[in-house]
């Protein structure tokens, strides 16, 4: 996959809609890609965050422990920018992120995610709008969850 066309997968994730190619060119150029065989982890739940993923191609499992065993809890697809949260917030990984198929990943260290989001203040408008976005859908399904529990 060319540079102009780590890009172009770029402006398709969320997070880097509205960012300038220009901008989206230095992030493909400064982050490494790597690719992971089905079942095998891009990160664990408590590891320290020192990247982000923007999965290129493939699927992952999003899984977290409980008492009971590993659970599934989401999946992410092609676009998808996955691991954000422990670098922004210096907490261990809050999930386990595992290919589910074949995986091809961008990886942004926090390094460079942390820069982008200081040297242009459009990126950190950017990620604040779709954190905000995952919580008010965070916060709905828990609404409807306890609303289900409550109905028994």
């Amino acid at each position: 996959m060319s540079l102009n066309e780590e890009v172009e997968v770029l402006r398709r994730v969320p997070l880097f809609a509205r960012v300038e190619p220009a901008k989206l060119k230095l992030l493909a150029f400064t982050s490494e890609r790597l690719v992971f065989p089905a079942g095998s982890e891009l990160f664990r739940q408590g590891d320290a965050g020192d990247a982000a993923y923007v999965l290129l191609d493939g699927e992952a499992d999003i899984l977290v422990d409980t008492p009971e065993g590993e659970i599934v809890v989401a999946q992410a697809r092609r676009h998808a920018f996955v691991g954000e949260i422990a670098i922004l917030i210096d907490i261990p990984r809050t999930a386990t992120i595992r290919a589910r198929t074949d995986l091809t990943a961008l990886v942004v260290t926090k390094e460079t995610f942390l820069e982008m989001a200081t040297e242009f203040p459009d990126v950190a408008i950017e990620i604040m709008r779709e954190l905000a976005q995952r919580l008010d859908r965070t916060t709905a399904d828990l609404r409807e969850a306890r609303a289900q529990l409550a109905a028994g």
